[in-house]
C-alpha cells in the first residue's frame, strides 16, 4: 500500500508540475507575442503588390505587421533584416508620452487644466506674458500652446536648459486657439511627468505599460538635463508597435487588466483640434494644394495622435513610422520605414491594405 501511495503521490506531483508548466507556457505566449494566424492568400497577394508599388515609388519600407481580430495575419521585414533591433520611432514617441500623461492624471498627480508655468517657477523669463500664463497641459497635448513658430533645441548650448528655452519663446497666440506642430511642447510634457512622478517617462511607463506588454525596457533619448525627449527618441520593435496599437484598439485593456483608462484612450484618439502637416500652417493648405479629401494630416489632431481619412487614428513618425488603428475592422497596422513621401505611403496603405482587413 505504501508503494502505491508513494507512486500515486509522485504521479500527482508530476501532473501538477506539468500542468503548471503548460499554464506558464500559455501565459508567456499570451504576454510575449501576439497570437499568429494563417495568412490568407488574398492578404499575401495584396501585400506583394503593396511592396512592389512602394519599391516603384522609391519607398524603403522596413517592416509591416498586420493584426486582425487580435492575431497577426501578416508580417514582413526587409531592408533592415529581422525584427531583432529596435527601430527609431521619431514622433511615434509622442503617443507614448501622452500615455504617460494620462496615467499620471489617473494617478492624481496632474490635470489637463494645470498651468504650465506652475511647474517651473524657477525657469520663467523675466517677463511672463498673459498668454504664457494661460498655457495648460491640454494645450501642449493638442499642439496649440500659442507659439507662432516652433522653438528648437538644436542650437542650444550644452548647458542651456531646454524647459527654460521653451518658456522664453514668444507665445504670440492665445493658447488653445492656434495649432502649430510643436515637438518641444511634448518635451515639456515629459519634463512635467518626470517632475510629478519622480521618474523619467520611460521608467514611469515600464511597470505600467512596457512590462505588461512584455516589451523590453526601451532606449529613449534624453536632454542634457536627464529628461526623456518625449516628442522623439524612443526605439521599439515592430511587434512592440503592434502591441501598443492592439492595446489602444482594446481601449487600454490587456489580458483582463486596464492598463490605460478607456476614457483617456478615447480622448487621445479623437479629434481635439484642426490640424495640418508638421512644418505647415493651416492657412497655407490651399496654396499648397492640400485638402481634407487628400491629406491625412488635415483630419484633426487628438492628444499626440492623428485622425486618418478612413475614420481610423494613428501614431505617426518622420520617415514613415506608423501605428494605425482601424476600429471598424478590428485591426492594427504597424509600419517602420525610411520614406520621404509620407502621404504617398499612407495612400498605399489605404489602397492595398485597408481593403483586405
Amino acid at each position: 500500500m505504501k508503494r502505491i501511495s508513494i507512486t500515486m503521490v509522485m504521479a500527482a506531483l508530476v501532473l501538477m508540475a506539468l500542468t503548471a508548466c503548460e499554464n506558464a507556457v500559455k501565459q508567456t505566449a499570451e504576454i510575449i507575442d501576439l497570437p499568429r494566424a494563417e495568412t490568407p492568400e488574398s492578404v499575401s497577394t495584396a501585400m506583394d503588390i503593396f511592396f512592389e508599388q512602394a519599391a516603384a515609388n522609391s519607398m524603403d519600407i522596413h517592416s509591416v505587421m498586420i493584426v486582425k481580430d487580435g492575431s497577426v495575419i501578416y508580417s514582413k521585414w526587409q531592408s533592415q533584416g529581422v525584427d531583432s533591433v529596435p527601430h527609431v520611432l521619431h514622433s511615434v514617441s509622442k503617443t507614448f508620452t501622452a500615455t504617460a500623461v494620462g496615467l499620471a492624471i489617473a494617478d492624481g498627480k496632474m490635470s489637463l487644466t494645470d498651468k504650465v508655468i506652475d511647474y517651473f517657477p524657477d525657469k520663467l523669463p523675466a517677463e511672463v506674458s498673459d498668454n504664457l500664463k494661460a498655457m495648460t497641459v491640454r494645450d501642449l497635448l493638442t499642439m496649440s500652446c500659442g507659439h507662432d513658430v516652433e522653438p528648437s533645441f538644436r542650437n542650444a548650448s550644452p548647458d542651456q536648459d531646454w524647459v527654460t528655452t521653451f518658456l522664453a519663446h514668444p507665445v504670440v497666440h492665445e493658447p488653445g486657439t492656434f495649432y502649430l506642430y510643436n515637438s518641444f511642447g511634448t518635451y515639456v510634457l515629459s519634463a512635467i511627468v518626470q517632475q510629478v512622478t519622480g521618474e523619467k517617462v520611460v521608467d514611469y511607463l515600464t511597470p505600467r505599460l512596457f512590462e505588461p506588454l512584455h516589451i523590453d525596457k526601451p532606449m529613449w533619448e534624453e536632454s542634457p538635463q536627464g529628461i526623456n525627449t518625449g516628442g522623439w527618441g524612443l526605439y521599439l520593435k515592430t511587434e512592440d508597435l503592434a502591441k501598443m496599437g492592439q492595446l489602444l484598439l482594446q481601449k487600454g485593456e490587456w489580458n483582463g487588466k486596464q492598463l490605460i483608462p478607456a476614457e483617456w484612450v478615447e480622448e487621445m484618439s479623437k479629434k481635439q483640434v484642426e490640424s495640418i502637416n508638421p512644418g505647415t500652417r493651416i492657412e497655407q493648405a490651399e496654396e499648397r494644394g492640400m485638402t481634407k479629401e487628400t491629406s491625412d494630416w488635415m483630419q484633426g489632431y487628438g492628444y499626440q495622435m492623428w485622425r486618418c481619412r478612413p475614420g481610423c487614428f494613428r501614431a505617426d513618425g518622420a520617415r514613415g513610422q506608423y501605428i494605425i488603428v482601424v476600429p471598424d475592422k478590428n485591426a492594427v497596422i504597424a509600419i517602420t520605414s525610411d520614406v520621404e513621401d509620407l502621404q504617398g505611403e499612407l495612400n498605399l496603405v489605404w489602397e492595398h491594405i485597408l481593403p483586405i482587413l
